[in-house]
């Protein structure tokens, strides 16, 4: 490999929640008993450095002393056309169509202000993501759940039929949309995407899509943008994109919309733009462009070939491993969503108990309640592949076998 993905970064003081949040807040996990290093798989960043064309570009960026007003630049929205081209196939995507949003949440909240009311209903898929629901319980949103299931393979997959009574019944006109899944991992079928769209199209639902993990899919999988699925779906969706999951960069802040409905887009541009906040960091721009520079997709097919390794030694670890834990191997995403409603009735045990267990040993991986998993572990593998391992082998000797 030409990328390093297996040295073990030590981010300790340097401003990552991950490490440095431990035991910190309600939702993050406790530090780790004295005898036992934190190993951070909780929170959805990655524990590898990121392609080196991005600190090389902010270097070169902040050499130059003054950093004032700016606007983005041609580059900037080349890039993405250039990414979204080449990742996605994507056609007929142009300037116009781009926005700047701070985070996804916030574009996905302007998007909810636009076409539906506060109060008004919602729907989106359980699991849930934990920043859907914050979002828009905080902002007077009232979220209608339709629960996925799992096939006879184990895999996730919409109820089409529950959608349809929840629209039909509900009087429900806005859709929160999430490809890949989160915290499911699966990455949708053409197929799928095809009748849940059908579904909003009867219903007159505005779709907002979140794909800000479009990118990490993992082997044997591909990702389609909703906006390609039909020209009622590209004329009806807001879709939602950021290079920080992909390339690592939360903490420089940047995501961005595409919206190709004229109307639909000069309405969200004025919504993000009513705060006075929505703005773009100069050193946010430079990174995305040297992010979606050739080298950034070198990078990240070395990184997918990691990732899918790591994904591969969990999955069968807990299931060699662990009886009574079960995990639907992820299509997309570096996250697991570990169900151990078995295991902790065999053993007598809360999760509340099975989570302190892996705390104890350093083990930091999130409680899967906050996500609408009852009994449920959510964890990172984006860690180096001796890590993980470590991780596991923790796991195994003192908590799920001790």
């Amino acid at each position: 490999m030409n990328y390093d993905f297996t040295s073990i970064l030590d981010r300790r003081g340097r401003d990552a929640v991950a490490v440095d949040g431990l035991g910190a807040g309600p939702f993050a996990p406790a530090a780790p008993k004295e005898g036992f290093d934190a190993i951070p798989m909780w929170i959805a960043d990655m524990n590898f450095p990121t392609v080196p064309t991005v600190p090389a570009a902010l270097a070169e960026r902040a050499r130059h002393p003054a950093y004032g007003y700016f606007s983005p630049t041609d580059e900037y929205f080349n890039g993405i056309r250039g990414w979204q081209e080449t990742r996605n196939g994507v056609t007929g995507l142009t300037r116009e169509c781009i926005g700047y949003e701070n985070g996804v949440l916030g574009g996905v909240i302007s998007a909810l202000n636009v076409v539906c009311s506060r109060g008004g209903k919602v729907l989106l898929h359980s699991p849930t993501y934990v920043g859907f629901t914050s979002a828009l319980s905080n902002n007077g949103y009232d979220m209608v759940l339709s629960p996925m299931t799992r096939d006879e393979k184990g895999v996730w997959r919409m109820d089409f039929a529950d959608m349809e009574e929840k629209l039909r019944t509900q009087n429900i006109h806005a859709a929160v949309f999430c490809s890949p899944h989160n915290p499911c991992g699966r990455v949708w079928e053409r197929w799928e995407l095809e009748q849940a769209m059908a579904l909003f199209e009867k219903y007159d639902v505005t779709v907002i899509s979140d794909e800000i993990w479009s990118d990490l899919i993992l082997p044997g999988h591909k990702h389609i943008p909703t906006q390609m699925v039909s020209e009622w779906a590209r004329q009806n969706t807001v879709a939602m994109y950021a290079p920080s999951k992909t390339f690592n960069l939360a903490g420089l802040v940047g995501s961005y919309h595409i919206i190709y409905n004229k109307r639909l887009r000069d309405r969200v541009l004025k919504e993000s733009s009513l705060c006075h906040y929505n703005e773009m960091n100069v050193l946010s721009m430079h990174a995305l462009i040297a992010a979606y520079k050739p080298e950034g997709r070198a990078w990240l097919e070395e990184l997918l070939e990691v990732l899918g390794g790591n994904v591969d030694y969990a999955c069968d670890y807990i299931r060699q491993h662990f009886k009574g834990v079960e995990t639907f191997h992820p299509q997309g995403t570096y996250m697991l969503f570990v169900d151990c409603t078995e295991w902790c009735a065999a053993h007598g045990r809360t999760i509340d108990q099975l989570e302190k267990a892996c705390w104890d040993v350093g083990v930091a991986v999130q409680d899967g309640r906050a996500f609408h998993g009852p009994c449920h572990l959510r964890m990172n593998l984006a860690l180096p592949l001796s890590r993980v391992r470590e991780a596991f082998r923790r796991l195994d000797r003192y908590v799920f076998n001790a």
